[in-house]
């Protein structure tokens, strides 16, 4: 199956998903046929009538500022360093996907909850495990609540994309039981001296996909001519972008597209899922992508491995556990960065 580039568009399209929830095959598959031509055409989509509340959204809203009000120290308490799975608080300055720059947001981080007693926990698998909760009446429930319901959006995405590339039933969504698909809460703080300036650096995405709610402007995505567009804010609707894996499972039909947040004066939130296969899946370019003789473009890899390592490459921590021999990259670890079309465009960024 030849290649297709993302256009050089100029905005990002909206699909109602809705369909993908009911039982009208023929209204699923048209909506699965626009997953597909976004999927293809530009690599980031907003989609509408998602089902989730309005008050599960606005749960979640109110109990990250209550997080992110709490002093410093309260939040370090929590620091993501102090885990063994990588959960909890991310101050500014820890995470740096571009290493000359820092980024100008703090973050909480959390994931697939999974007991102690998991086999996988059990395991020491990277990333797997329990939660880390700050004490706040409500926390926990509230935010894993939109966790749950974004994941399940995920899900029917996934189901969609499977339609729209003609594959099997569970050819994709077969491989995304229990993974490491994490949610951020990110805290943009207001800067009264900002301007127009880089706040986190342009990079892909390392899972399948990402479901983002913004709660202003600032995002800009890279399209096929290298060129960096704005995503206007909409409040009723999430944000979708292709990620690594599904640029690989698809031989390059999807492309991982790059994308960055603007730094403004604006204090604002945003909430994005990223959608992972299960940890041990190999992720190669997948037979039904590949016209006889075809020679896939990428070599497999391991999905929790590559995102591991990814992290490592990005976290200030992580960075510091691998320079004391603490931790290890895993083997055939990606450079940051080597996959979307910041990959393909460096030159002109």
């Amino acid at each position: 199956m030849s290649t297709r580039q993302p256009t050089a568009f100029e905005s990002i399209p909206a699909i109602d998903i809705a369909p993908l929830f009911g039982s009208d095959t023929a209204a699923q598959q048209a909506t699965a046929e626009e997953l597909g031509r976004a999927g293809r055409d530009v690599g980031f989509f907003y989609v509408v009538n998602h089902g989730i509340s309005e008050s599960c959204q606005q749960a979640l809203f109110d109990q990250t500022k209550r997080f992110f009000d709490l002093p410093f120290e309260r939040k370090m308490e929590h620091y993501i360093g102090k885990s063994n799975n990588h959960r909890g608080y991310v101050p500014a300055g820890e995470e740096a996907p571009d290493p000359t720059k820092a980024d100008a947001k703090e973050a909480f981080d959390l994931s697939f909850e999974l007991s102690g007693d998991h086999p996988e926990v059990r395991a020491g698998t990277p990333m797997m495990g329990a939660n880390v909760w700050p004490d706040l009446d409500g926390f926990a429930d509230d935010v894993y609540a939109y966790y749950r319901n974004v994941f399940d959006v995920g899900r029917a995405l996934m189901r969609g994309f499977e339609q729209a590339l003609g594959l099997e039933t569970d050819a994709l969504l077969g491989r995304v039981n229990e993974p490491p698909s994490q949610l951020r809460l990110i805290h943009y703080p207001y800067d009264p001296n900002a301007t127009d300036a880089q706040g986190i650096g342009a990079h892909t995405d390392y899972e399948c996909f990402t479901l983002l709610r913004p709660t202003a402007p600032g995002l800009e995505v890279m399209n096929g001519a290298g060129e960096w567009i704005d995503v206007p804010y909409r409040k009723d609707a999430l944000i979708v972008n292709i990620g690594d894996m599904l640029e690989i499972w698809t031989n390059g039909a999807f492309v991982a597209t790059s994308h960055r947040v603007r730094k403004v004066k604006e204090e604002r939130y945003s909430f994005p899922l990223f959608f992972a296969a299960d940890y041990h899946t190999e992720v190669a370019p997948l037979p039904a992508m590949l016209d006889d003789g075809d020679t896939p473009k990428y070599e497999p890899l391991a999905a929790g491995d590559h995102l591991w390592a990814q992290t490592i490459q990005t976290f200030n921590y992580l960075k510091q556990r691998l320079a004391a021999g603490e931790i290890e990259l895993p083997d055939g670890a990606r450079g940051a960065g080597t996959l979307g079309q910041h990959a393909r465009h460096k030159d002109d960024v």
